[in-house]
This record gives C-alpha cells, structure tokens and sequence, in this order.
C-alpha cells in the first residue's frame, strides 16, 4: 500500500487539474461568445436617442399569409432597426420586392406553435434577420420587432 499511495495521489491530483482546467476554459469560452453577442447589438441600440432610432427604422404592415399548418393564417407587421441611414434608404427601395417575400417564405416554413411564446418568436426573428442581412448590400439590420400578431386557425 506504501508503494501505491504515491501512485494514487498523483493520478487524483492530475485528474483534479485537468477538470479544474476545463471548468475554467469553458467558462472564459462560453462566457465571451455571449459577452460579444450582446455587446454587438446592445451598444448600437443603447447609443441611439429616439429620433435616431426613428431615422433608422422601417415598417412593413399588412403580411397576410398561411403558415406551415394550413389551418393556420398569420397576420403580422414588423419594424426593422438598421445600422444607418444609407441601409434604410436601400432597405425601404426593396422591401416590397426582397424584404417582404423573405419574411413570406420564412412565415410559411413555421409551425404555428413556434409563434405562440417569446422564445420561439425569437427563434423566428433571428432566422428572418440573417436572412435579410445576406439580402441588403450596404449596412446591416439590427433589429427586428413584431409590431403586430395574429394567428389565426380556419
């Protein structure tokens, strides 16, 4: 046993530095990835008085469509935050010919359950805003808010 007590302390002293090095890693890893995230919408939105989130928003009401249900039907309307003037100015030219027909397929891929709470209304909005961002060529949306709801079954 003398020979092995050695042996022992070592290897639990290993194993309790490699799983306090891999607490501490994921910790840091997982914590900047959302610091970031955060931080990249939050500090645009933050610094902005409410004229300029006016100047910088747009507004597309009256999306009637079915929804991956067909006993479903959604009407909604939506107010889209960009980074500057020049990306409204580009994104109110084709929001009637590009924006509104993403919004319209994506609408038409989703369960109506989804809609029905905040998180999967979240899931939506960040599906739709990186759909549109690869849509606009200068500028880019911050944010995307449901200024009106209805689901309504047939």
């Amino acid at each position: 046993m003398k020979k092995m007590l050695p042996w022992l302390i070592t290897i639990l002293l290993s194993i309790t530095l490699i799983v306090l090095a891999i607490f501490l890693l994921s910790n840091k890893l997982v914590g900047d990835n959302e610091k970031d995230t955060a931080s990249g919408n939050g500090s645009a939105l933050s610094k902005m008085s409410a004229d300029e989130i006016v100047k910088m928003t747009s507004e597309i009401t009256g999306i009637k469509t079915n929804i991956a249900d067909p006993g479903y039907i959604a009407q909604m309307a939506f107010a889209f935050q960009l980074s500057d003037k020049k990306a409204k100015e580009e994104f109110d030219k084709i929001k009637e010919i590009k924006i509104k027909p993403i919004i319209i397929k994506t609408l038409v891929d989703t369960k109506p359950e989804l809609l029905n709470d905040s998180k999967g209304r979240e899931q939506f909005i960040a599906k739709l805003q990186n759909l549109i961002n690869k849509s606009l060529t200068s500028g880019r949306l911050i944010q995307i808010e449901m200024t009106d709801v209805m689901i309504v079954e047939i």
